[in-house]
């Protein structure tokens, strides 16, 4: 119900990836949150604006944001480095490839040498996962995303990070991946990806059938939790009234009954 005794809308999908996004920088304490994304930058106000009120909010380069998510200030790039080696930052990227031990390609499709297609490059992929927190949102789940192996490795996996050793593994940390169907961690066997929860709608067939690798399934899968009365009326009137959210996750697929395929 609002403050005027309406009954709410259901709660969208676009507004489950949302909440997920959020609780990705639950407990965070004082540090720089960079959202890269429509539904991560209302995600991240979100959790200002509530359970993390000590967040640092940036446009996830270089601008300082406040709550409305106008600017309030510049970050220079040396002290946006010197926060993001020494571990204040929690950066949520983007991935255009990502397997099941993290690693995550942004940089082309198919052999580096001679790529199908050329992306965004490798860019701070490296830096961001090798000292800092770093979180993934793909807004569309499928098995052109979600790969056995990726082309090419921006972001660091936990194999990798093993491989290389103490200096690799010091700060290495992926807390999540947010997709449109469900929440994702690391902490299936040898830090395999394991789903930790399904968005409300979402079967665990449609995820096995979406993902391009054996996924880490435990057997009770909870749903991602509801938004509260208070989260819901700050997600549509105060932080995004006109509803970008909708413009990466527009609704829920055809799924038939929430408990199908459970």
């Amino acid at each position: 119900m609002t403050a005027t005794g309406a009954e709410q809308p259901p709660v969208t999908r676009a507004e489950y990836c949302v909440i997920a996004c959020a609780e990705a920088w639950r407990d965070n304490g004082e540090v720089l949150a960079s959202p890269m994304g429509l539904i991560p930058s209302v995600g991240a106000r979100l959790a200002k604006r509530t359970f993390s009120p000590d967040l640092l909010l940036t446009d996830g380069e270089a601008l300082l944001v406040g709550l409305d998510g106008t600017p309030e200030g510049w970050l220079p790039y040396r002290q946006h480095l010197t926060m993001v080696t020494g571990g204040r930052r929690h950066v949520m990227m983007g991935a255009s490839q990502i397997d099941r031990f993290g690693n995550q390609n942004i940089a082309c499709i198919g052999d580096w040498a001679r790529p199908a297609r050329q992306l965004l490059g490798v860019r701070g992929a490296p830096v961001n996962t090798l000292n800092n927190p770093t979180s993934y949102w793909v807004p569309r789940h499928s098995r052109r995303v979600f790969v056995e192996k990726v082309d090419m490795v921006c972001g660091v996996g936990y194999d990798r990070a093993a491989a290389a050793g103490p200096s690799a593994t010091r700060f290495h940390h992926l807390p999540r991946v947010v997709s449109d169907l469900g929440v994702f961690d690391f902490t299936g066997p040898g830090h395999a990806m394991r789903l930790a929860s399904l968005h409300p709608g979402v079967t665990v067939g449609q995820v096995r059938e979406a993902t391009g690798f054996d996924l880490h399934i435990p057997p009770d899968v909870p749903y991602t939790r509801e938004p509260t009365a208070e989260e819901l009326e700050l997600i549509r009137v105060v932080i995004d009234p006109k509803d970008t959210r909708s413009r990466e996750v527009a609704g829920p697929r055809p799924l038939g009954t929430p408990e199908a395929g459970r």
